[in-house]
């Protein structure tokens, strides 16, 4: 049965987002398609009455076109082209609900927006931001260089996104006879497992020593969160973005970070570094969690395009090994809290978990 077009415009996209609770999209994609949606509403809003609601009878293709047009000359063409796809979205779910009878989007131009190439450091920035952070010269009013060397060193060497990173916890670091792994579920709760060598685990292994040493009467139990901000409570993503700026500045790397990529860089340096040690796309694919291999197809092209194909990924395995060394004066504290600490990360035993390919980018 079909529903009355006069039903509000933001309810009808609120029962939208309902329905797309069971694709698991990430917060930060949520956030984006709220944010569209209230963009284009508030310019369709004068063809509503003051004081009214819009009404989805008010709206039709030329004043989606108009809002549209006018959205165009504030914003850029990557902008443009997801704000028109969360209306195309929409307006595919009302369609769907046989709320309407034909999608008025199809009628709204929009610009065609080529996949951006990847953004990845370069040369041997990784492995100049890890030696800068473990030697805790990152100006902060509470340093914690363990936590951040964790953090940046599992994004560089795991490839693992930003929302990835803050829902790790304990348990996900699985470390059995042969083979360490960290669990990820990634966009879709798709799950996958990504490998890493023992000194990676070490380093996390010594920040959680510290943590127990911050926060004595919290029981770490595999459901806790791995990366916390200075309070305890699980790392957000304003926090994320904020640790990684700074030590970005601290290591003199801020002017060198692709625009746009903060956090996203250390994703792209691991997918490049697999493509130039001859990964193929599908083997990319999988430890990324791409959904299409397309996505993955273009860090080999960006390979193609370089002439550097060293082993980059064991030389920065080799800094977090000299990190921890006995002798490594960056790490001497470290290695006496760890030893008074106790015996490593608890609860680090086979996962149900299996490897998967994760969502989109």
């Amino acid at each position: 049965m079909s529903r009355p077009v006069e039903e509000s415009l933001a309810a009808l996209f609120s029962q939208c987002e309902v329905a797309r609770r069971s694709a698991k999209p990430s917060p930060h994609s949520e956030r984006a398609a709220r944010s569209d949606f209230t963009a284009i509403h508030a310019l369709l809003r004068p063809a509503a009455g003051a004081g009214d609601d819009l009404t989805l009878a008010e709206v039709n293709a030329r004043r989606l076109r108009a809002a549209f047009a006018r959205f165009a000359t504030t914003h850029a063409a990557a902008s443009i082209t997801r704000c028109w796809s969360t209306w195309n979205r929409f307006y595919g779910f009302l369609l769907a609900e046989g709320v309407v009878a034909a999608n008025p989007m199809l009628a709204v131009p929009h610009p065609t927006v080529a996949r951006p190439a990847p953004k990845p450091l370069h040369g041997d920035d990784a492995d100049v931001l890890l030696e800068t952070v473990a030697a805790g010269v990152r100006p902060a009013r509470w340093p914690w260089p363990e936590r951040d060397l964790a953090f940046l060193a599992t994004a560089i060497l795991a490839g693992l996104r930003l929302c990835e990173l803050l829902a790790l916890n304990v348990g996900s670091i699985d470390r059995r006879a042969g083979e360490r792994r960290v669990h990820v579920v990634g966009e879709g709760g798709r799950e996958r497992a990504v490998p890493i060598e023992e000194s990676l685990h070490d380093v996390i292994e010594r920040y959680v020593a510290t943590r127990r040493e911050r926060f004595p009467a919290v029981d770490l139990t595999r459901n806790a969160p791995l990366f916390v901000d200075r309070r305890g409570d699980r790392l957000k993503r304003g926090g994320a973005h904020y640790l990684v700026e700074r030590c970005y500045r601290a290591a003199g790397l801020a002017d060198r970070v692709p625009a746009g990529a903060m956090v996203h860089a250390l994703r792209h340096t691991y997918a490049t570094r697999l493509a130039e040690d001859g990964a193929t796309a599908t083997e990319i694919q999988t430890l990324l969690g791409h959904e299409r291999l397309n996505a993955s197809h273009r860090y080999i092209e960006a390979s193609a395009e370089r002439t550097d194909h060293a082993d980059r990924a064991k030389r920065t395995y080799g800094v977090l090994e000299r990190l921890t060394a006995e002798g490594a004066p960056a790490t001497r504290r470290l290695r006496k809290r760890s030893a008074a600490a106790g015996d490593g990360l608890p609860g680090i035993r086979a996962s149900a978990a299996t490897a998967g390919n994760g969502g989109t980018r």
